[in-house]
This record gives C-alpha cells, sequence and structure tokens, in this order.
C-alpha cells in the first residue's frame, strides 16, 4: 500500500511549559528536549527535567505514552527516539503516534529511513523546522501488518544487541572504578592503611605528554583513522578519512596512548585509542599520555578515568565562558597519585586490561551492526530485500 506518511500517524504538537511556576520542575513525569535524544539508541530514557501532573495540565505540553515516537523538528531536526514509558515534551518537537494497523516500531524505522527528506523540506528563517504539511509529503509505501512486524523484529535485534553493549560497558567502566578506588583511594586491601612501601607522587613520574605532530599538509593521500570530540560525542569511534578533507595538524597515537578532551573537561571524554589502522592520530583538543613503562597503560588510563582527576582538570582550565574553556596539559602532570610497587600495578592491569578490552570490542561490535542495520534499512523499508522466510 502507498500512501503519505502523514495518512497512517497521529501527530502530537508539543508546547512551551509554564517554567515560571518552579514546581511544575518538581515532580516525577519525564520532561524530553533533544538534547537527551541518542539516534544510536530506539528508545530514550534519561532526562535531567521532570513536570509534575499540575505542572502538565496547567501547560501546552503534551504526553506521550509507551512506544510512541519523538522527532525534533526544529533546528536540530531528526532526531528521533521511540518512548519506553510516559514522557512529556517541549515544542520544539512532535510526537508520533502510529494509527491502527500500522506497527508502533516499524513505523520508528520508516521515519528513520525517511529523516534525509524530512530534512530536505524544512523551512524557516531563523531556524530548521518541519510541519505537518511536511509529513504530508513524504510518500511511503507499508506492507502488510505481519511483514510490518517482520522487518521491524529484524532491525529491532540488532538495535537491542548495541544498547545491550552499550549497558555491558557502562556497567564495566563503573567496575574499572570501583576498583581503582577500593585499591588506590580507600586502600581496602590494606585495611584502609596505603601500604609503607608505596610513595605519593605525580602523574608525571609515570607518564609524559606526547605532542607529536601529524601534518595533513606534509602527508597527502593518506588514509588516517581520526579521533575527534564529535567522533567520540557520536558513537566513541574514530572516522577513516583521507588526509586531504583534514585542514590543521593533529597528534599522532600509538597502542600505548591514553587521551583525555581538554576541552570542556567537564563533559569528560576518555579514550584508549583503538589503533585499528597505521596512522591513528588525534585533534589537538586531546591530551595525550604516554606511559613511561608501556606495562602501566591500563593504571594511568584508570588515574585519568577517577573522578579525582577529573575534579583537578575542571579545576586547572582557561577561558571564561563554559562553552570554550580549555584544561592546561603541563598543569595535569603535576596532579597527585599513589604509587605502588609494579607487582601491585600489575595485579590491578590483570584485573582491568580485559575489562577495558571487552569494552573496546563491544564498541568495535556496534559500529559493524550500526553499519549493517543501516545498510539493511532502505533494503527492508522498499521491499527489495524479502524477509518472509526467514526464522526470526
Amino acid at each position: 500500500m502507498k500512501t503519505s506518511l502523514i495518512d497512517i500517524v497521529e501527530l502530537i504538537g508539543g508546547g512551551t511549559p509554564k517554567t515560571s511556576k518552579a514546581e511544575y520542575w518538581g515532580g516525577n513525569i519525564n520532561w524530553l528536549s533533544v538534547k537527551d535524544f541518542n539516534n544510536e539508541n530506539r528508545y530514550v530514557y534519561s532526562t535531567e527535567k521532570t513536570i509534575t501532573e499540575e505542572g502538565l495540565n496547567n501547560s501546552s505540553t503534551k504526553l506521550l505514552r509507551k512506544d510512541d515516537i519523538i522527532i525534533s523538528a526544529r533546528g536540530t531536526v531528526g532526531e528521533l527516539a521511540m518512548i519506553p514509558f510516559p514522557m512529556a515534551f517541549n515544542q520544539s518537537c512532535y510526537g508520533i503516534r502510529a494509527k491502527e494497523g500500522i506497527d508502533s516500531t516499524f513505523l520508528y524505522y520508516l521515519i528513520k529511513h525517511s529523516v534525509r527528506k524530512l530534512k530536505a523540506m524544512t523551512h524557516g528563517s531563523v531556524f530548521d523546522t518541519i510541519t505537518r504539511d511536511t509529513f504530508a509529503n513524504i510518500d511511503v509505501a507499508i506492507p502488510d501488518i505481519e511483514m510490518q512486524q517482520r522487518v521491524a523484529k529484524m532491525l529491532a535485534n540488532i538495535d537491542d544487541k548495541v544498547e545491550n553493549n552499550q549497558r555491558i560497558n557502562n556497567n564495566l567502566e563503573q567496575q574499572t572504578q570501583a576498583i581503582f578506588k577500593s585499591w588506590f583511594v580507600d586502600f581496602e586491601l590494606n585495611y584502609g592503611i596505603m601500604p609503607s612501601d608505596w610513595k605519593v607522587s605525580q602523574l608525571g613520574s609515570i607518564a609524559k605528554i606526547s605532542t607529536e605532530v601529524f601534518s595533513p599538509a606534509k602527508n597527502p593521500n593518506v588514509e588516517v583513522e581520526h579521533y575527534s570530540i564529535p567522533a567520540y560525542d557520536e558513537k566513541r569511534y574514530p572516522v577513516f578519512e583521507t588526509s586531504n578533507g583534514i585542514k590543521s595538524n593533529k597528534y599522532r597515537l600509538s597502542s600505548n596512548s591514553v587521551m583525555i578532551s581538554k576541552l570542556n573537561p567537564d563533559t569528560k571524554r576518555i579514550w584508549r585509542p583503538y589503533c585499528i589502522s597505521d596512522n591513528p592520530i588525534c585533534s589537538t583538543e586531546f591530551i595525550v599520555y604516554e606511559p613511561i613503562n608501556p606495562l602501566n597503560r591500563d593504571f594511568i588510563y584508570s588515574i585519568i578515568d577517577s573522578i579525582g582527576f577529573s575534579a583537578f582538570l575542571c579545576s586547572h582550565t582557561t577561558g571564561s565562558t563554559n562553552s570554550r574553556q580549555r584544561a592546561t596539559p603541563s598543569i595535569t602532570l603535576t596532579y597527585d597519585i599513589i604509587v605502588p610497587d609494579e607487582k601491585t600495578i600489575q595485579a590491578f592491569c590483570s584485573i582491568v586490561s580485559p575489562m577495558y578490552d571487552t569494552i573496546e570490542n563491544n564498541i568495535k561490535e556496534n559500529q559493524k551492526l550500526a553499519e549493517t542495520r543501516d545498510k539493511l534499512l532502505p533494503k527492508l523499508m522498499s521491499g527489495e530485500l524479502d524477509v518472509s522466510g526467514i526464522d526470526l
């Protein structure tokens, strides 16, 4: 069946909550804005604000229910998610509800497939905006409900695996931080007392900052593995590109490097580069550390991943605005650390290194899964790929 997108959905327009009444923001209904979306996850869970039922009833804000869809409609257009439980949202978004005969998960993937068309039809003198008319101008082909559900299940299985890997990684990151704190902050292995043969030193005693430069101008037509802040924020995965498209110098990385963003350090961006290719490089907005003893790499990584180091980094910044603050790299080498004996460091690394490796492998797998999903999506939506005989 061919129809327009507007004919198979109920659009739910947003409104502006009455933010002048503080009591509206102390309740238990999650309130969504665009920054809560993550296009790599089907569902959106975390929000920073809530609104009371009273606030909801006394404003033009709308409430979405489980398995409704939300899409950003103004400014950053096309961010998309499904709703796992009732949530409210603001006027910069549309809520989308599947009409009878349309599977909600299929509709989510259908809209995801149509996002490029939606973006091409935006208008507005100040902000890109999509309207109800935009949805009316998108033509779609809709299979029967059984085929919708089969297509949706195939794609959802991939996304579920991606999200499960993300949950595993979040858990592993919490575990590694807890182990570091237990061993080297709380000294739980020695009844809360620092062993006498351990010493207080500075980060510079076990690590150095690397500023080895990669010049795109001097290395034309070279394939690079580029670690940037946007790449971290989007997928925590490097971009593979040719040096011709890179305009400024970068830092070279090695398999022993660990790195943390010096730009706006209150948003922690910490990376163990994967070094998949021969030319891993990173933005100069990162501080790149190299261990003096290569065996200590993950001990150093755990230090810069710690709460104490994050606080130190944030307290040593330059810049007057929140959006352009930078930490001073050289000062980080003065950060006070506990240095145990080498045997203890290696015992610690023998526990956390496999956990860090698992995190890396899950990120790599998620990249492959996302690529597979994105290749399947247009073929499944067009009917080019027949899934009727596939056992799901």
